[in-house]
């Protein structure tokens, strides 16, 4: 197995290790408090204001649509009471008034009617479906830049699968709400209030007799609304386990295979998928017990209806023609209380993701960009640590007060044992992180003071994983200026000496890199990355580990490479092969973020009784 793919694997395997504790405590516990949000915590304001925020531009059309929805709803409403007229008045073996032309107007005004009602529902659900679309994609685009501002930190602990989750399965919960769910909502509320009228306006003692059901049905859906409520909850959160261990295990699918984990990641995600069956399985019972209770009372009405009203027609008190209007309005008024259970169901499926969508958005990024940002007009690169004291958990400080000065030009060089706050030094000066206390600075101004567009033109941090996205070998380097030229692109490819193997790829830098850079190297990736950052020409370039995955001869492509990228440029090298150490101005020691050994290569090898001094020793004896 190849020094990459070792390299990947270890890292895949811890990865996996850390997931697995993590699923522990998740499948124990309501959420995870490592989680930089509360998902269990319900966000109901923040929920009901992004909402309203997306509805926003379009009040206007939202009134109008309201307005057809109250006319759709009236014509069909009207069309049970111009059956009764047309039955009591134009019908000669019932009608009184024995005329037949009553009969012809009341079909001319039924065509009418149905004709009115099927222009608005036609206009409504065109109109609708713009304005819900148009919602989702300004939600979309929230996420997706909401995601992008949030800290490093943040996304070391939110894991990808909950991102996918969020903006996937949440927004389409969320997308048939609008869809479906307001239309259902507000056609059952005027059906309801409509038909309750109506049947009293038609015939008092029935109506009254009708009604009696009206405040079992109250209880009735208040109690599946409470539970549902819960229940949903918990489903979008069961949802987001499964998404989440299905992602992370396809994602690390080369240590799952390679350390023959697949029955244990079979064990945990069908632990996870059995309690995302038994919660929707609890929905469904919800379903079974209110949906049926609804049909039998509305069928126990019938009946009674039926019976007294018969009787009633008997003995002259009543029409036939009230009597069928009244049938059909009490079936009307039956019909929407199945509308409001899918109402509810949908309602509240998309209550919880719109509630989760909303705590995302409604996290702040911990580092924020300052009111008014000072300007950096020319950066020539001279950074210091003024008694920087950062920890990652309280009260475990990494580094417990680094003062240290880098001149402007100097390549410093960091190598210690793992642990020793390198990496922590290089994501303080990328502003990954803000120090818990003290200050980093650029040319004597608080990085904090500075926002983060203007900060990422001058300071890029290179890591070990050189991150491939997919594209063209061209689109990758672009990243580092998206408004290069083809003749720049290459210009930069050839001053890191990326230009020998991309001539000789398929397509050259038309070759498309597969996913993750997987047709390229782990050399080849590298220099890549570099001319990347050569091409974005920051005024300080940090590498983390940028040999450390790499065989000899790509090495030795990647230390050749080094010399351009690092000229006429402040440098930060993090690494443990001494071999890319050598190219530094100055060398630091670090223990517990601490410096203990400052100087330049050779004179700490010449010290001979130093950390340095004794790494050097062994590394030539490795070589040798």
């Amino acid at each position: 197995m190849s020094t990459e793919t070792d390299t990947q694997t270890r890292k895949d395997s811890e990865q996996f290790a850390r997931e697995e504790e993590r699923w522990r405590g998740r499948m124990s516990s309501e959420h995870d408090d490592d989680l930089p949000i509360d998902e269990s915590r319900p966000m109901r304001r923040e929920a009901r204001q992004l909402l309203g925020s997306l509805l926003a531009p379009y009040k206007k059309m939202v009134v109008v649509l309201i307005v057809l929805v109250i006319i759709e709803n009236l014509a069909r409403l009207s069309v049970p009471r111009l059956v009764q007229v047309g039955i009591d008045h134009g019908v000669p073996p019932i009608s009184r008034a024995n005329d037949p032309h009553v009969l012809l107007i009341v079909l001319g005004v039924l065509v009418a009617v149905v004709t009115v009602q099927a222009v608005t529902r036609m206009f409504f659900l065109r109109q609708s479906g713009t304005i819900g679309e148009l919602a989702l994609l300004e939600l979309r685009r929230r996420i997706f830049r909401h995601f992008q501002r949030l800290d490093v930190s943040f996304h070391d602990k939110y894991t990808s699968g909950r991102v996918v989750s969020r903006s996937t399965n949440d927004v389409e919960a969320i997308q048939d709400m609008l869809e479906n769910g307001f239309d259902s909502l507000v056609t059952a509320v005027l059906t309801l209030v409509g038909t309750a009228v109506l049947l009293i306006t038609l015939d008092v003692e029935l109506g009254l007799i009708c009604l009696v059901s009206f405040p079992i049905l109250v209880a009735l859906s208040a109690w599946f609304r409470g539970a549902s409520s819960r229940t949903y909850r918990e489903v979008r959160e069961s949802a987001a386990l499964v998404i989440v261990q299905f992602v992370e295990t396809m994602t690390g699918i080369k240590a799952v295979q390679a350390y023959r984990r697949e029955p244990r990641n079979q064990e945990i995600f069908e632990e996870v998928a059995e309690r995302y069956r038994v919660i929707n399985e609890k929905t469904f019972r919800l379903v079974a017990i209110f949906m049926p209770s609804v049909k039998l009372i509305g069928n126990i009405m019938t009946g009674i209806v039926l019976l007294y009203g018969g009787y009633r027609v008997l003995h002259g008190h009543m029409t036939v023609g009230v009597l069928t209007a009244f049938l059909l309005y009490l079936r009307m008024f039956f019909e929407p209380m199945q509308d409001i259970t899918q109402f509810f169901n949908t309602f509240q499926s998309a209550s919880s993701a719109l509630e989760k969508v909303a705590g995302v958005i409604a996290t702040p990024p911990g580092i924020k960009d300052p009111d008014e940002p000072k300007q950096l007009e020319k950066v020539d690169g001279a950074v210091e640590f003024d008694d920087v004291r950062f920890e990652y958990v309280a009260d475990r400080p990494v580094l417990p007060g680094l003062t240290l000065d880098i001149p402007a030009g100097q390549t410093v060089a960091l190598v210690g044992t793992t642990g020793a706050g390198k990496t922590t030094i290089a994501k303080l000066m990328a502003r990954f992180y803000d120090p818990t206390s003290g200050a980093v600075r650029l040319d004597g101004v608080d990085l904090r003071d500075v926002d983060q567009p203007q900060l990422r033109r001058h300071v890029v941090l290179v890591t070990q994983e050189n991150f491939m996205f997919e594209g063209s070998v061209a689109d990758n380097i672009r990243f580092g200026k998206p408004t290069a030229t083809d003749a720049e692109i290459r210009a930069a490819a050839e001053a890191v000496g990326a230009d020998h193997f991309i001539d000789k790829l398929p397509d050259g830098y038309d070759t498309d890199v597969a996913k993750r850079g997987g047709r390229l190297s782990a050399g080849q990736r590298q220099l890549v990355a570099f001319a990347r950052a050569f091409l974005a020409d920051p005024a300080v370039l940090i590498l983390d580990e940028a040999t450390s995955s790499l065989d000899i001869p790509s090495e030795r492509l990647v230390q050749r490479a080094l010399e351009t990228v690092l000229a006429d440029r402040t440098a930060l090298i993090i690494a443990h092969r001494l071999s890319t150490v050598e190219v530094a101005d100055r060398v630091l020691v670090l223990e517990h973020g601490r410096v203990l050994e400052d100087g330049t290569p050779a004179d700490l090898i010449g010290a001979g009784d130093g950390r340095y001094a004794a790494l050097h020793r062994a590394w030539v004896e490795s070589l040798a």
